[in-house]
């Protein structure tokens, strides 16, 4: 099935990759601060709850900045729980102003929805916030080695950019960034993609640098219309997300391109 604009044409059919260059998946939900997430005995119902899928918890402390007239200041700092997996694949964040699930192990839609909807049971059931803020849901791709290399037979030529061009030997760096308006869902969809130098990254949070270069392609679609916590109404927006950005990705990627990665046409 061919895309044409991926941000209105019906979402293609899946087509697993198994071999997919997708280095991480993240959901994410805000909302309005619930300052007794930081206490032990508060979430420790929410713990039991997914003790058997993410068994370690560990407490971190976050410190913010913010950019002022006087220069840059450091904020109060956050305490931020985070849940993983025993092989260290998955993980979720509970702090007092967001839930988030994230995979380097990522498998099928489906999959990743359905925990990340136990997530949102949880919440609701034992801490309870009423309204969200924002909703996210965000896919990242790399490639890199013999594949970067190969890089104009595996992306659409608009998403080439100067790398198909005499210039390519020369570019050491190659960011582009789009914000797109998605009608169907009232959301925004930021498209970023490019390649980037050796030890370097355009997000430390989420994309670790690699000792080689490489060519990302991060697809974040968000909301920040406010809603309420509901668990089947997020996990709606979530599924519509999910499919958009596929769209978006089959969009920008050639046959060649899901066929070096294991995808059967």
């Amino acid at each position: 099935m061919s895309v044409d604009n991926p941000l209105v044409s019906l979402p293609p059919e899946e087509i697993p990759l198994r071999n997919a260059p997708l280095v991480r998946v993240i959901a994410q939900v805000r909302f309005p601060v619930i300052a007794s997430i930081e206490k032990r005995e508060f979430i420790a119902s929410f713990q039991e709850v997914l003790r058997d899928t993410y068994p370690v918890l560990r407490q971190e402390k976050t410190q913010g900045v913010v950019l002022g007239p006087q220069g840059v200041a450091s904020t109060q700092s956050s305490v931020v729980w985070r849940f993983r997996d025993i092989d260290e694949k998955w993980r979720l964040s509970l702090a007092p102003d967001f839930i988030a699930i994230e995979t380097i192990s990522y498998t099928s839609r489906n999959d990743f929805l359905y925990r990340f909807q136990l997530a949102l049971d949880g919440i609701v059931d034992h801490i309870g916030p009423k309204i969200v803020d924002r909703l996210g849901l965000r896919y990242i791709d790399r490639i890199e080695g013999q594949d970067l290399e190969d890089i104009n037979d595996l992306v659409r030529p608009e998403m080439v950019g100067i790398l198909a061009t005499p210039m390519a030997s020369q570019a050491e760096q190659s960011v582009h960034e789009a914000i797109l308006n998605v009608p169907e869902s009232n959301a925004k969809l930021r498209a970023r993609w490019g390649q980037v130098p050796p030890n370097s990254t355009v997000d430390p949070a989420a994309i670790e640098p690699k000792s080689t270069p490489s060519w990302l392609l991060d697809l974040d679609m968000f909301s920040t219309k406010p809603l309420d916590f509901d668990t089947a109404n997020l996990m709606m927006h979530a599924r519509v997300y999910a499919e958009r950005i596929y769209t978006l990705f089959r969009w920008a990627v050639t046959d060649e391109f899901l066929q070096r990665y294991g995808g059967e046409l």
